[in-house]
């Protein structure tokens, strides 16, 4: 699918004019997409604040970009892990009792193709409790914050979103049986894009004033599979990283800056790389498959995410 909305070559941060005042939050932002994103907005002049699960990494992301954009740069770092729910629920409280306004809050961090099944603390299958369950309680606990900016939510999906099942399993979401890391990924970064399809449909029926984007970041060269897949994924991504199949990390932060900034962008949208396999490219509007949002699959996830992290959205 070729998008012309922003010329032949695609949105790209040239478009930003300065972001002076703006404050941006970024689940994961310590490395890859996350990180580039936080340099892109600091260079335009906007705060960051990182919510990361590693404390070391997150001070070295941090001195390299007061490095390079001075050492009153505005970033900063709330520790979360995404994993375990009463750290989501600490970091949120964090955030409201020392931020009073975000502009977007970018669900960026994820894992992937976990080997063998694991449970979080809090007993789910772990691709599902990070990438899902985790951001579905903090984009709640900050909903409000949010709203008094008439800020953004934007949810970083995948491709692997069309891999699996296409569907949600809910007889065996934790993948008792059967698991296998591709599938379970998959459902995960459904189950994320089912969650803001469905979040965009309660805000429009609210007439509540936040806006809801979906993104993906193509094929890009992250440490991503290297954090949490298998050796045999992290060889066979290892050699394709130096293919043309795969672009830079900076790149694959744009999609999460246009939707986190542009005007005029779709509600029902999948945006990303629009080139080849839509892995690369320039970022306009992709595909996007109508299982995605398929309403009575979301409303049912709704309700058992609801359910399952003990939150209850008041939307």
């Amino acid at each position: 699918m070729t998008d012309t909305q922003f010329g032949p070559d695609g949105w790209t941060p040239a478009r930003l004019g300065s972001l002076e005042g703006r404050t941006y939050l970024i689940t994961g932002a310590n490395s890859g997409t996350g990180f580039q994103a936080s340099r892109i907005f600091l260079a335009k002049g906007a705060q960051v604040v990182m919510l990361n699960r590693n404390e070391e990494k997150s001070a070295a992301a941090i001195a390299t970009l007061k490095q390079e954009f001075g050492a009153d740069a505005p970033v900063s770092f709330i520790r979360m892990d995404l994993s375990d729910l009463a750290s989501v629920r600490a970091a949120a409280g964090q955030v409201r009792d020392s931020i009073s306004k975000i502009d977007a809050l970018i669900c960026n961090a994820a894992i992937a193709q976990v080997p063998t099944r694991q449970l979080t603390k809090d007993g789910f299958e772990s691709q599902l409790g990070t990438n899902h369950y985790g951001h579905f309680l903090l984009c709640g606990e900050l909903f409000e914050t949010i709203e008094k900016s008439a800020g953004r939510i934007v949810v970083v999906a995948s491709l692997g979103y069309k891999m699996g099942l296409r569907t949600i399993q809910f007889e065996d979401m934790n993948w008792g049986r059967n698991y296998k890391a591709n599938p379970a990924y998959s459902q995960s970064k459904l189950a994320q894009m089912m969650f803001a399809y469905e979040l965009q449909d309660r805000i429009a029926a609210a007439d509540r004033n936040v806006t809801v984007h979906v993104c993906h970041p193509g094929s890009s060269a992250t440490s991503l599979i290297e954090t949490s897949g298998g050796l045999l994924t992290r060889l066979i991504f290892g050699l394709m990283a130096k293919s043309p199949l795969v672009q830079s990390a900076e790149k694959g932060a744009y999609p999460e800056i246009m939707c986190a900034t542009e005007e005029r962008l779709k509600q029902r949208a999948l945006y990303g790389p629009t080139g080849r396999m839509e892995w690369v490219g320039p970022v306009g509007e992709g595909t996007l498959e109508s299982f995605a949002h398929d309403k009575s699959v979301m409303k049912k996830l709704w309700d058992r995410s609801e359910r399952e992290t003990g939150y209850h959205w008041n939307i």
